[in-house]
């Protein structure tokens, strides 16, 4: 073979795998992408968004979200399906290979951090594809709003968060870090494209019609939070406590205080933010972990925003005590290779049930706080 095509070797192999993986599997799930597709198809004739007879396939994301969907709904819809599929497959490339180019003073090399990544991370991706999901999209924003930031770019990074707030408004979790880091003018920027944002679907539905949907996409987020807590796949703070103590009061406000040591343990990191050289990739990646862990509907797949963190507790992994690297492999494993197809539907469940997962992604956390602590990241 040419040396000139060994370089299109892997791409044309990776492109062939998901083509029949898609074919294979994925192709008749995207449960989640139809929901977008049908809020879409509902936007083209300006009807009503948020329609409580459909369930849990309610669709619960800004109406902004259905408009950019649009075009979904006017092919066919195995047709949008692929190319929603192939879109995210490639954005999920960018998400990984960015996150890893992000991460200053790299200890290991780009291969071995991108492998060790995704065999950490497969079991989200793969959830994350197989449902259609937006999450991908989501973390290629924020990884693209970091490397922003990092080449002194603060406005780009702020409209890259405003975007990603009409893909999931978890990402308004970093404007504060963007406002403190980077200044305010970065936060307005970001409060600019969110505010153009809530008030773009008034063209389709009129200024009375579109404040109407708003409240309508409240009342469905904040009505459906509840009856989601005791999900198996839910691995919010709020889940793990309703799992163990049963939905109530000590289990609310539990969740509240480990909510509180959450944002605490960000402060703490930020604090210490002069002792590094480099220090927006720990911060960034820090928040981006703990989004499906302060959500009350933070589901397991979700935490393939925890892809930097990964990264960098992998490459500082070796700088760290020993009882730090048995505690951060632990929390790895546990996050990621505990796998529903290996140990099966019973033990599966008893495992989510006790909510180990989110104890993990925590653990991660705090491992991510000790990098900075050292002043290792």
């Amino acid at each position: 073979m040419p040396s000139r095509l060994r370089p299109l070797v892997a791409p044309l192999l990776l492109v062939a795998l998901l083509a029949i993986v898609f074919r294979a599997r994925v192709q008749k799930e995207m449960a989640d992408f139809e929901v977008y597709r049908t809020a879409a198809s509902r936007v083209l004739h300006a009807q009503p968004l948020y329609v409580a007879s459909d369930g849990h396939y309610q669709f619960k994301y800004l109406p902004a979200f259905a408009m950019a969907m649009m075009p979904f709904a006017l092919v066919d819809r195995e047709a949008s399906k692929a190319i929603w599929f192939a879109l995210s497959a490639g954005l999920l490339t960018s998400l990984v290979r960015w996150s890893v180019r992000a991460l200053p003073e790299r200890r290991r090399s780009d291969r071995t951090l991108l492998w060790l990544t995704v065999l950490f991370m497969a079991k989200f991706y793969a959830h994350e594809l197989t449902l259609g999901q937006t999450n991908i999209l989501l973390g290629t924003l924020l990884v693209g709003a970091l490397l922003a930031a990092q080449v002194d770019l603060p406005i780009l990074s702020g409209v890259l968060i405003g975007l990603a707030a009409f893909v999931k408004p978890y990402a308004l979790l970093l404007l504060p870090w963007l406002a403190f880091t980077h200044g305010a003018t970065a936060a307005l920027v970001s409060v600019s494209v969110l505010g153009t944002g809530l008030v773009l679907p008034a063209a389709i539905y009129g200024w009375q019609g579109n404040v109407q949907l708003l409240a309508d996409w409240w009342r469905t987020v904040s009505g459906s939070t509840g009856g989601n807590l005791l999900g198996n796949d839910n691995v919010s703070f709020a889940s793990m406590w309703a799992k163990w103590l049963g939905v109530g009061a000590p289990a609310a406000a539990l969740a509240t205080i480990t909510t509180g040591a959450g944002l605490g343990l960000v402060a703490t990191v930020w604090v210490r933010r002069q002792t590094v050289a480099d220090p927006d990739y720990l911060e960034f990646a820090l928040l981006m972990l703990l989004v499906p862990l302060l959500s009350p509907q933070g589901w397991d797949y979700v935490l393939l925003l925890g892809t930097p963190a990964v990264v960098c507790l992998i490459d500082r992994w070796a700088e760290v005590g020993f009882n730090w690297k048995v505690a951060t492999a632990l929390s790895l494993v546990l996050m990621g290779l505990t796998i529903f197809d290996i140990m099966g539907r019973t033990l599966y469940a008893q495992f989510m049930a006790l909510s180990i997962v989110s104890v993990a992604a925590a653990a991660a956390a705090v491992a991510l706080g000790h990098l900075r602590w050292k002043a290792l990241a």
